[in-house]
């Protein structure tokens, strides 16, 4: 096994996007390998343990959502020590292109997958869709797909009116149907807030035996943002690589939610909304108790000046 941490602590912000895929190019050529994926797409490797991470990021997600503008999966691999393909899209393809198809294809044909012990696939949002849909590839993996979209085929997904320009995209060939190639896995989980109604249909959709869904009330849509900002995603993909990930040690871990502002405001405006001061009430005296809120302070306060 390769020492990996210092070829990846390397910062690329402030690069330009021109730059930056040439350095994260230098990089996996280094340490496994680089394979552009025609116009829209394309494959960085690096080849270290029997646990392999497979990430599908985008260039802008991974340009803002990392502060050394990495992809998410170099902090494990240098963490874990594990091996990380990461299929990298310019943009929100929902990877729905024949390069990429051709090139899980291939790497099916030279048994790459076989040669891991564990397998990890992990997305949200369109990357989530790609995580589930592509995991086929490798069977008895796992995967760990955030608030994706089961297909955008208008047959099956018109409701969902939020992709509108990707209705014309094939979503009925190979690795389409997202939900139907999860089969193969061993387990599946699927995150998502059931109050986002079309995240929810389309959690629906993925419903089967091998899946767990994670629901994450209250926390929006923005949920592998939060899960960050909350320090517990990198913990729960790593469970998931360990094999012993499930729904109680996700609770565990989603505990971080009651020390983290952005869920508890959602929580205290949904309450304010539907008039129960009297659960208002018990939260703002909860949250003012354990940390400094002046905002639930002065919530509090206004609900016990309008009770006296």
């Amino acid at each position: 096994m390769q020492d990996t941490t210092e070829d990846l602590d390397i910062s690329l912000a402030d690069l330009s996007k021109d730059d930056w895929q040439r350095a994260i190019a230098r990089v996996a050529d280094d340490l496994g390998a680089f394979q552009p994926l025609g116009d829209a797409h394309f494959a960085t490797f690096i080849d270290d343990d029997t646990t392999l991470l497979v990430t599908f990021e985008t260039v802008q997600g991974i340009r803002s959502l990392s502060k050394m503008a990495q992809p998410f999966g170099w902090d494990l691999v240098k963490a874990n020590g594990w091996s990380h393909l990461c299929v990298i899209s310019d943009g929100d393809t929902w990877f729905r292109d024949p390069a990429v198809v051709g090139y899980f294809d291939r790497l099916v044909d030279d048994g790459f997958f076989d040669e891991f012990e564990r397998v990890v696939f992990y997305g949200a949002g369109p990357c989530g869709y790609a995580a589930a849909a592509f995991s086929v590839a490798a069977p008895g993996a796992t995967v760990v797909a955030i608030q994706p979209q089961a297909t955008l085929d208008p047959c099956i997904a018109e409701w969902d009116d939020r992709f509108i320009g990707m209705r014309r995209t094939d979503f009925t060939s190979r690795y389409g149907y997202a939900p139907d190639m999860l089969d193969a896995a061993d387990d599946a989980f699927v995150l998502y807030d059931p109050s986002q109604t079309l995240d929810a249909m389309h959690a629906a959709l993925f419903t089967r035996p091998n899946v767990t869904k994670l629901r994450l009330r209250h926390l929006g849509g923005t949920i592998q943002t939060d899960l960050m900002d909350m320090d517990i995603l990198f913990d729960l993909i790593s469970e998931a690589g360990d094999g012993t990930l499930d729904a109680q040690g996700f609770a565990r871990l989603y505990r971080a939610r009651r020390t983290y502002p952005p869920y508890l405001r959602s929580v205290m405006a949904v309450l304010d909304r539907q008039g129960r001061a009297a659960l208002l009430e018990a939260l703002c005296v909860n949250v003012t108790t354990r940390m400094n809120a002046p905002r639930f302070a002065r919530r509090l306060k206004s609900l016990l000046a309008a009770k006296s």
